[in-house]
This record gives structure tokens, C-alpha cells and sequence, in this order.
């Protein structure tokens, strides 16, 4: 089975694991702030906070902000559930905007527009989440002057945009967020196994969610409350979780990090190549906006049913995948899930993100695929369309 999304691990790759595996630390060692380091090197940004998730990630953006019970959080519901539980778990509410046709991200138009509707009515979020879905980066500039207008936050949710830029900046950079959330699970564009991290200018954004990852607990003697005890002593100051990222993770994202500029370009000569292979295809390939380069996470394909009738969406699926192919769907638009549905969402709710749902198949793609594998995926769907 040809996979839609696969890591690749290297030899250098191995060898950091096992060296941080005979070292003296499994967990809260050297290598943690070193992947940070880095990661903010890479970005731009001022500080970065790793954790074991970007879901971890997402959450403790939500309670450095203060998201609290009584607020709101809106965000795209061509996403992750993830971006969308997060204000749940803050005991915030969370309503969605509805995407760009074109982009398949959030849509200006339709932010703006639910923004001046929010405001008559006294119910304008404390936070917006735009996700920048398969790399591709969400107009930030115009986002973040809505932010300073209606007076949000901006929490990007760029787990698939790692080695993305806009605006000629690496994503991440934080220039039109507070903070921004990587996600580094296998079929990212790097991997640590497991894991995310959050990046941030803000030295107080940084601080809390340092703080929430690791229980609330801190040994630092300028945030205790009182005189310390000795050298042993830690307090916890806040309700916080076990977030941590581990060490065989930070080495492995170390590793990683070195090798990301060049998975984003074999993306990019992978994603050119569909585009010219596939052009007599009755589908709609996906756009790339010129402000943004994106790391390419994925390649969905809008299906034109009417002129594959009578092949339908599942058909088609069905049929790649007993060629072995691993074709998936991205996403399951959030609003329509059960738990979102008995929260008052419905069919109707978000059209455009509905009939993208309704006709989108992501190819495979990842940095290692070979012409081989990629020609047997095109001929595969071009037997099965044409």
C-alpha cells in the first residue's frame, strides 16, 4: 500500500535516538531546549515551547491566552478536530467560519463578515485559530488587521505548515499571530514520533505555557510564591498537565529539522509533477496562493462528479484502495462529527466547507515517494475517471 502521508528516518536520524538512549537522560535533559533552539532558529521567533502534541500544543496556547469559560474561539471547520477541542477544554464555546473555495482556508471575506454580525450582538471571540490546511499559509496580514480591530487573539494552528513561508517569512515566525502550533506526528512534513510545539515572541505566552506543560510546577525562585525551602524545592503556581516532549523526541526533531528544507522541495518537485500528470483529468488540483510557498503536507484533488457519474466519491476511493494506493479524505468537516452536532451544528451550517467535503480525495505524498509510485497512482485514477 502506497501511504498517503509516511516519515523518513535516516541513519543520522537513528544514531541521535540511541545516542540520547545511552545517555543520562530519557526526559527533561539538554535536548528538549536544544529542539527548541532550534526550532525558533529555523522560525524566527523569539521562544518555543515543545510539547508531547500539537493538540498539547493548541491547548496551552488557549490557557496562556486566558481562554476561560464564557469566551469564544472560532476556527475553520476544514480541519482536525483538534483545532476545535481545544476551547472545549478550556470550558470556552467554539463556533467555525467557513472556508475559502479557493484556498480551503478560512475565508477574510467570511471572517469580517461574522465579526461585524458578532459585534452587534456583544458575541465577538477572544480567539480565532486559522489553520493553514496542507502548508498552505492563511492570509495572516488581513487576519491579524482583523485582530486589531475587533480585538482577538490569534493562535496559528500550522501543524502542517513547518517549512512553510508567507510573505517571503517562515511560518512560525509569529509576525501576525501570539503564537503559532507545529505538529511533528509521522506524516508531518518532520517527525518526532509524537509530538508539537508552539512558538511565540511573547516572553509571557512562553513562560505560561511552560508552565502548563509540566504541571504548573516551577523551580524557578523569581515566580514562587514565598521564600524557597532550598534547592530541592518547587512550587506549583498553576493547573498544568504532563505535556512534556521526551528526549528521544527532541533528538529525533533535532535530526529532522536539518533535512526540512530539502523534504519541502522533493514535495514540491512531487506536487509539479501531479500537476502535469494529471492535467487531462476531469479534477480540480489544488491551488497555491503567491503569497504563500507551502510545505505541501498534502495534495488533495477536488473530484468533478458530475462528469465522473457514474463513479461516485466512495467508488472511486474504494477502487484506489484496492490498488493499493492509500488515498484518504482531509477533512471530515468538524461541525458535522456527532459530539459537534449535539453541540447545535448542522448540515447547511458552513456550505463551502460541505462541498469541498462532498467531492475532495487526498493523494499520496511524501518526500520520499518515488516517479514509480507516483506513476502507478495516476494511472490508477486515470482508469478509473476516464
Amino acid at each position: 500500500m502506497i501511504p498517503y502521508g509516511k516519515q523518513n528516518i535516516s541513519k543520522e536520524d537513528i544514531e541521535s535516538v540511541v545516542k540520547v538512549l545511552n545517555s543520562d537522560f530519557l526526559t527533561q535533559g539538554p535536548q528538549v531546549p536544544l529542539f527548541e533552539k532550534a526550532v525558533s532558529g529555523y522560525c524566527g521567533s523569539e521562544y518555543s515551547v515543545a510539547v508531547n502534541s500539537a493538540t498539547s500544543a493548541l491547548h496551552i496556547s488557549c490557557l496562556a491566552l486566558g481562554l476561560q469559560e464564557g469566551d469564544l474561539l472560532w476556527t475553520s471547520p476544514n480541519s482536525f478536530v483538534a483545532s476545535a477541542n481545544c476551547a472545549l477544554y478550556c470550558g470556552a464555546k467554539v463556533d467555525f467560519v467557513d472556508i475559502d473555495p479557493l484556498t480551503y482556508n478560512i475565508s477574510v471575506e467570511e471572517l469580517e463578515k461574522k465579526l461585524i454580525n458578532a459585534k452587534l450582538d456583544d458575541k465577538l471571540p477572544k480567539i480565532v485559530i486559522p489553520v493553514h490546511f496542507a502548508g498552505q499559509s492563511c492570509d495572516m496580514k488581513k487576519i491579524k488587521s482583523l485582530g486589531d480591530e475587533y480585538g482577538f487573539s490569534i493562535i496559528e494552528d500550522a501543524s502542517h505548515a513547518i517549512g512553510s513561508h508567507y510573505l517571503d517569512k517562515a511560518v512560525g515566525g509569529c509576525q501576525y499571530s501570539d503564537i503559532a502550533v507545529f505538529s511533528f506526528h509521522p506524516v508531518k512534513i518532520i517527525t518526532t514520533a509524537e509530538g508539537g510545539i508552539a512558538t511565540t515572541n511573547s516572553n509571557d505566552l512562553a513562560q505560561k505555557m511552560d508552565l502548563y506543560r509540566s504541571h504548573g510546577i516551577t523551580r524557578d525562585e523569581a515566580f514562587m510564591r514565598g521564600k524557597s525551602d532550598g534547592s530541592w524545592y518547587y512550587q506549583q503556581i498553576s493547573l498544568g498537565f504532563n505535556y512534556r516532549m521526551t528526549e528521544l523526541q527532541a533528538a529525533l526533531g533535532i535530526s529532522q529539522l536539518n533535512r526540512l528544507d530539502d523534504f519541502v522541495s522533493k514535495r514540491h518537485v512531487l506536487k509539479k509533477r501531479y500537476d502535469k500528470l494529471l492535467e487531462r483529468l476531469p479534477l480540480i488540483k489544488p491551488y497555491q496562493s503567491l503569497s504563500c510557498y507551502s510545505a505541501l503536507h498534502l495534495y488533495p484533488i477536488k473530484l468533478d462528479l458530475a462528469k465522473n457519474f457514474p463513479n461516485n466519491r466512495e467508488q472511486i476511493f474504494n477502487a484506489l484502495r484496492e490498488n493499493d494506493i492509500g488515498v484518504n479524505v482531509h477533512y471530515i468537516p468538524i461541525h458535522l462529527q456527532p459530539y459537534y452536532k449535539n453541540l447545535g451544528f448542522k448540515y447547511g451550517d458552513f456550505p463551502n466547507t460541505e462541498l469541498y467535503y462532498e467531492n475532495v480525495l487526498t493523494l499520496p505524498l511524501f518526500a520520499h515517494m518515488t516517479f514509480k509510485q507516483q506513476d502507478k497512482i495516476v494511472s490508477a485514477l486515470t482508469n478509473i475517471l476516464l
